[in-house]
């Protein structure tokens, strides 16, 4: 059982693999201008997708992920009725996340503002 795990688990990853890809190459070209790497070649990343509307849009970014979503929910489902461990550790958790709410949301916070941060700075250092 664990091993069919472990190969959902690379399957799916391997199937979200060309809409990270894709997601990461748009994020990416952004951060310069063009005609810099990695901004260069993620251009390319992302001309490649829009020539192939029929691979890249309706199998990598639909079908694909589609299926991991499929996929994942049965898996999770399916595991969910299977497994009281893994119930009672669900259950476990959430008491923990209500009792320390406070903190996470700080936590929360200050890993935003981070991220707003680091994007600022990136965006003041290209400019």
């Amino acid at each position: 059982m664990r091993t069919l795990r472990s190969a959902l688990a690379t399957l799916e990853l391997l199937l979200i693999a060309p809409a990270t890809l894709f997601m990461t190459a748009l994020f990416v070209r952004n951060l310069q201008p063009q005609q810099f790497e990695p901004a260069h070649t993620a251009q390319r990343i992302v001309d490649w997708y829009a020539a192939r509307t029929h691979l890249g849009l309706w199998i990598f970014l639909i079908g694909f992920p589609l299926a991991v979503l499929l996929i994942g929910c049965v898996s999770l489902m399916r595991t969910w009725r299977a497994d009281p461990t893994l119930r009672l550790t669900a259950h476990e958790w959430t008491v923990s996340l209500r009792r320390h709410f406070a903190v996470i949301v700080v936590a929360l916070a200050t890993a935003t503002s981070a991220a707003v941060l680091a994007i600022v700075a990136l965006h003041l250092i290209t400019d």
